[in-house]
């Protein structure tokens, strides 16, 4: 029975930790990772301490990479260990604690604006793409030649997407390239260009990003399906989109290729569902998961203070990584939001029993629907995706109402429980200039004690913990013990 479902009690003892083996010949090795460029980049900034961050599924190559790095530009190379929130986001932290003087990215990247000014150049990666397949893809989706449309590609299939539009210009009239939004890039356009969703998009004079449809390059077949997969760049993509314009994907490899637009009904549907449950919320778990990017305090403080300001109660958590079992630790939070990049913000379970998370996990702009009533109903408006658009300064930013402001006032009834919510200015009033998470109030015993959620909710449950029981359990001499793991004790038959 042990070693059916598991391995045997002694092998987490006697396991070597090994070392992933390379997964790049060592004559691919640099052109794969680019690496004449990293060393021009280093040579550049004059820097002496290099820092190297890798996602996990190029680990193999770490090593190769750094001791080919430290040949060519005589630097002391390193690589950096896990980060403790995503290998998409430049851990700029860790590579100032370790004192480098410049970070190279390897693989997939949000593009995320950062914080501070140690250099940084990111290896994107080129996966091969078919581009006779995708072109007749494209002009199956796409038979108008009047329809302004732009292509959108994974960062890793971003080189191929011009060659792809010269392609396809001879015969439409509008087509738009974007680019990854790497830092200190300039391809020297004739205007200014958009900045969205990690990506620059050249528009014309005069033109919008919501006149435009979608051609996405990238992702991988789902087993299941049969389709896309849904990744968390397409995800990104479908919700920030216009919902009146087309959105197709395209697979790089065979070009099969198909129209995204059920998939966005659904999961714009599920965005719905997740706001209703955010204005249900007394309790919000602000999960902090992005401490090296630009605005993360801000986008912090804003959402406590608009938490506070609906008359809800907001704790802060650091906690890396969530998990199930992490979460699980605060029974008390109602909905939690992950203040993160758009990619690891929106890699949350599609349906409530994926992956054992009890409560629902919400991006910063459904946490701003449902607490800001200046903002309007979820559709009405582009959705954001990263937090730095909510707050002042951005073109997406709208103020919090006045606690005397009418649009507090309004009645609402919940669609998950059918009540009538409360107006939020008769809501009970958590808030207060110091942003303070806790209060102290007065009982009739003239006893201090904190009143908080978390403490009511402790109070409410039957069962609390093991009790002390001090001065009602005989003293005894202590025992021996059961020997062994909790798999198979000792004296267990068949141990």
């Amino acid at each position: 029975m042990e070693d059916t479902f598991s391995s045997p009690a002694g092998a987490a003892l006697q396991r070597e930790a090994g070392v992933p083996e390379p997964l790049t010949p060592l004559t691919e090795l640099g052109r794969t990772y680019e690496l004449e460029r990293v060393q021009a980049f280093v040579l550049e900034h004059e820097a002496k301490r290099v820092a190297l961050q890798f996602p996990d599924e190029l680990l193999g190559d770490s090593v190769a990479v750094a001791r080919t790095l430290e040949e060519m530009t005589g630097a002391k190379i390193f690589v950096l260990g896990d980060t403790a929130y995503g290998s998409c986001c430049v851990d700029v932290l860790g590579a100032e604690q370790a004192e480098a003087d410049a970070l190279v990215h390897f693989g997939p990247a949000c593009l995320s604006p950062l914080s501070g000014s140690l250099p940084v150049t990111h290896v994107l990666g080129q996966r091969p793409v078919a581009l006779e397949r995708c072109a007749e893809a494209f002009r199956a989706l796409h038979p108008d030649p009047a329809e302004p449309v732009v292509l959108l590609s994974e960062p890793s299939c971003a080189h191929a997407l011009e060659a792809l539009a010269a392609l396809l210009r001879a015969q439409y009239e509008d087509i738009v390239v974007s680019h990854p939004a790497l830092p200190a890039v300039a391809p020297g356009w004739d205007h200014p260009p958009l900045e969205r969703f990690g990506r620059f998009f050249p528009l014309g004079p005069g033109r919008q990003l919501e006149d435009y449809g979608a051609f996405y390059v990238g992702g991988s077949e789902n087993s299941d399906s049969g389709g896309t997969e849904m990744t968390p760049d397409l995800l990104q993509l479908l919700l920030g989109w216009t919902p009146s314009r087309p959105f197709s994907s395209c697979l790089p490899d065979s070009g099969r290729a198909q129209a995204e637009g059920p998939r966005a009904v659904r999961v714009r549907a599920r965005s719905h569902y997740l706001v209703e449950r955010a204005r249900d919320a007394q309790v919000v778990g602000l999960l902090a998961g992005a401490p090296g990017g630009a605005g993360h305090r801000e986008a912090l403080g804003h959402l406590r203070k608009l938490v506070q300001a609906a008359g809800k109660r907001a704790y802060v958590l650091s906690l890396g990584r969530p998990s199930p079992a992490k979460l699980a630790n605060f029974p008390e939070v109602d909905v939690f939001v992950l203040l993160a990049c758009p990619w690891r913000t929106l890699d949350r379970p599609q349906s409530g029993a994926s992956r054992g998370f009890f409560r629902p996990m919400l991006t910063p702009y459904e946490l701003e629907v449902a607490c800001n009533p200046a903002r309007g109903l979820l559709g009405l408006g582009p959705y954001l995706t990263h937090y730095s658009d909510l707050l002042p300064g951005s073109p997406f930013h709208v103020p919090v109402p006045p606690p005397e402001s009418e649009l507090w006032d309004a009645p609402d009834v919940s669609l998950i429980t059918g009540d009538l919510r409360p107006p939020q200015a008769s809501a009970p009033a958590h808030a207060s200039d110091s942003l303070e998470t806790s209060a102290l109030s007065q009982r009739p015993r003239l006893e201090l004690a904190e009143s908080s959620p978390a403490a009511s909710f402790l109070a409410s449950r039957t069962w609390r913990g093991l009790e002390p029981q001090l001065g009602q359990t005989a003293p005894m001499r202590a025992v021996a013990g059961r020997r062994g793991v909790p798999i198979a004790y000792e004296d267990e038959p068949g141990s």
